[in-house]
Formats: C-alpha cells, sequence, structure tokens
C-alpha cells in the first residue's frame, strides 16, 4: 500500500496518508457489506429534502439517542471498553444492544479495537490513528476489518466479553440485528412508505 507523508497546516505533526485505502487492497465480505450499507443509506439521504416529514425527523432523532448515546458514547465506549461504572447485567445487555443498531461493529470487534487504541495512540499500530489520515480516522477503517488485525493482531484484549454467551450471539449474529430494526421500522410505517417519493 502507497503512502504520503504531509506535515498539517499551522502544526508540526507528519500524517500520513494511505492513497489506495480502497482500491489497492483486497476486500473481504465485511469490508463489501460495510461499504454497500454505507453508500446505500448515504445515497437515500439524496431524497430527504422531498420527502421530510416531522414523524421522521422524531424517528431519527430518538435513534440518534438511544443508538449514539447511550449505544456507543455509554455503553461501548465508557461501559465495556474502560469500565468507568458498574451496570446490572440487563442494562448492561440492554445498552449493548443499542450500540448494535449503530452499524459501528458488534461489542467485542469496537471494545477490541478502542482498547488497541488507547494502548498505542498515535502510534503506528494504533488502528484508527489521525496520523493515517483524517478520513481514515474518521471512518474509513469501518471499510478494512483486515487492517486492524495486520497492526495489533488478534482480539486477545476483549476475554472478558468473549466468555459472555450474550456477547458472541450477538458477534455471530451481528448483522440480522439492525436489519430487523429496519424491517420493524418500516412495517410501523416510519420507513419508506412514509416518503411520497417511494409511494
Amino acid at each position: 500500500m502507497k503512502s504520503t507523508y504531509r506535515k498539517i497546516p499551522f502544526s508540526d505533526v507528519v500524517v500520513k496518508t494511505n492513497k489506495n485505502a480502497y482500491w489497492g487492497r483486497k476486500w473481504n465480505l465485511s469490508d463489501v457489506i460495510y461499504f454497500v450499507v454505507m453508500l446505500t443509506l448515504h445515497l437515500m439521504c439524496l431524497f430527504a429534502p422531498s420527502t421530510f416529514n416531522w414523524k421522521a425527523f422524531w424517528v431519527a432523532a430518538i435513534l440518534y439517542v438511544v443508538t449514539g448515546i447511550f449505544g456507543i458514547f455509554l455503553s461501548y465506549h465508557r461501559h465495556l471498553s474502560h469500565s468507568s461504572f458498574k451496570l446490572p447485567k440487563l442494562l448492561e445487555y440492554f445498552f449493548a444492544y443499542c450500540g448494535v443498531q449503530a452499524l459501528q461493529g458488534h461489542p467485542i470487534d469496537w471494545v477490541s479495537r478502542h482498547r488497541f487504541h488507547h494502548k498505542f495512540t498515535d502510534t503506528e499500530r494504533d488502528p484508527h490513528t489521525p496520523v493515517d489520515g483524517f478520513w481514515f480516522s474518521h471512518i474509513n477503517w469501518i471499510f478494512n476489518t483486515e487492517y486492524v488485525i495486520e497492526k495489533v493482531g488478534k482480539r486477545k484484549n476483549v476475554g472478558d466479553l468473549r466468555k459472555q454467551f450474550y456477547y458472541r450471539f450477538i458477534h455471530r449474529t451481528y448483522l440480522l440485528h439492525p436489519l430487523a430494526l429496519g424491517i420493524l421500522l418500516y412495517k410501523l410505517g416510519v420507513g419508506l412508505s412514509l416518503c411520497g417519493a417511494w409511494e
């Protein structure tokens, strides 16, 4: 993979940008699925201005709070990655399930990557360092599932999660859960049926 090095303006930090982040490597099935899902979601946003309605807006706002704030920030990040506080198991599993719906990966993968990120912050082994470039640290790391293994090895830092049947089950069935939520929202009338352009 070819790299270019450049200095961030008004800073002494040198950033390495991978030129062939998409086309210069072999994609596995997970990479393709993530790419297709993200591309589809962003293409669908082109229809958003002409199909706006308040019901869909509030569903999106609530889902942001549930998946982003409760799922990723509170569960995946503060609770599972850093063990910042304790929760009863039922609440722990509920909040982790909210994170599953955010489409950022299953808890074992996300937590492992984040623990490695803190262990190797801004070094060559950091799985999503900004030193690899803004877009890579922001989102491109999601599309290259093998890259993390190349940098840090297997997920040996999440034994606490692997011991629990719940997290192993979510790992094996990960993509079914966001798909089920999409079908449920569609059946409740919050999906494409609300969009005049689709009727």
